[in-house]
């Protein structure tokens, strides 16, 4: 860790010259409080860095949750280990690929039964907040189970005891997206409207005791309620077919669930702040949490330690290194094969841009975040689905 200023401390051995610019700018905002933190895995992003920790102070920044809110991780330890499992890895990739809608724009045509009782208390909490998620997204209750694209990812895994882990990556879908890009838009106007100037229009921000303030927290804290249930809806649909193809009932050992794109009321340094987490863990002292590498490279079950100057957070993933247009033109198929040896994967050049290659070195990244998490296990890819 080095500080890079009053108000900028950095985890990242690796980071870009353009990345560690944006932070700073971030970090000049005059509600920020103590510090932005910023994790190993920080690239650039809209508006604030993917991988920061941003605490404030009466205002809260939209942009700086991010704009898929809510997304995070589940994990499920079963009780199977690796050689309990059928040799034919391909039908349960299938199977996954056929219970839960992939890729951007895709969802659900009906509801199970599961997901009705999901989205029926997801409606009486909307209600509580007093707004109607359809004025965003008619078909939100049909996004509730569906994965998405780019980095979302389900996968069968298996720890250093070859015990396996059923895992899985996704937010709050376009619901979520609709309520993060209305909020950003109207933040923009608040500043228009009081004449404030910024570096980063992407930095406005909206101030505790407005109506914007009000109706945004409780429409982030609702879609981080959705993206919760998405992942929870999900694993059941993983599990079933977990279970169809072993034959066997999966015994939940161990669940672990984490939020990296999300804000929360949290007291540092003497002072309860709103702490805005884009592309960062919960990481206080005992918090149990999941660090994924990239596609083909190991993620990691970890334990916060509680550090008090990252305001007790860890990184969320691997962290792009290239663009994904960068990245589409100079890698190949032949390379994505072959990062991906021994792993049952869906064959499709659609996903040459999520290469490990792209992205920062996972181990790098822990390195770095050794005074953050302890490593409680390292899990490696058997089977790997994911959106086009």
């Amino acid at each position: 860790m080095r500080q890079d200023s009053k108000k900028l401390f950095v985890w990242a051995s690796d980071i870009a010259d353009n990345t560690l610019e944006q932070a700073r700018v971030t970090a000049t905002l005059p509600f920020i409080f103590p510090h932005v933190a910023l994790m190993p895995d920080a690239h650039l992003g809209k508006g604030a860095t993917v991988g920061s920790v941003i605490p404030t102070e009466r205002a809260v920044i939209p942009a700086a949750v991010g704009v898929d809110i809510g997304c995070g991780m589940i994990a499920v330890r079963t009780q199977f280990t690796v050689k309990d499992l059928p040799e034919d890895r391909r039908a349960v990739r299938e199977a996954i690929e056929a219970a839960i809608p992939l890729s951007a724009g895709k969802y659900n045509t009906s509801l199970t039964d599961s997901a009705r009782d999901r989205v029926e208390a997801l409606t009486e909490l909307a209600e509580k907040y007093g707004f109607d998620p359809s004025s965003y997204a008619p078909n939100w209750a049909l996004q509730l189970g569906t994965l998405g694209s780019g980095n979302h990812f389900i996968e069968i895994t298996a720890d250093e005891n070859d015990d396996v882990w059923l895992f899985l990556h996704s937010g709050s879908r376009g619901i979520g997206n609709k309520i993060a890009q209305h909020h950003i838009k109207v933040a923009q106007e608040q500043m228009a409207k009081w004449w404030i100037r910024l570096r980063d229009d992407d930095l406005a921000y909206l101030v505790q005791g407005t109506k914007e303030f009000s109706r945004y927290m409780a429409e982030l804290h609702w879609a981080q309620e959705f993206a919760l249930q998405n992942r929870a809806e999900m694993m059941d649909r993983v599990v079933t077919a977990f279970e169809v193809w072993t034959g066997q009932a999966v015994e939940r050992l161990e669940t672990i669930q984490c939020h990296h794109n999300y804000t929360s009321l949290e007291t540092h340094f003497g002072r309860e702040l709103i702490v805005s987490r884009k592309g960062a863990i919960d990481a206080h002292e005992g918090v149990m949490g999941l660090i994924p590498g990239s596609m083909g490279t190991a993620s990691y079950v970890v334990e916060g330690k509680g550090n008090r100057l990252a305001l007790c957070s860890a990184p969320h993933g691997a962290g792009r290194d290239y663009s994904r247009s960068l990245a589409r033109k100079t890698f190949t198929m032949a390379q994505l094969e072959e990062s991906m040896q021994g792993i049952e994967y869906r064959h499709t050049d659609a996903f040459i841009d999520e290469i490990p290659a792209a992205y920062k070195n996972i181990d790098v990244v822990m390195n770095d975040s050794a005074d953050l998490v302890s490593i409680r296990h390292t899990l490696h890819q058997l089977v790997n689905v994911k959106g086009d």
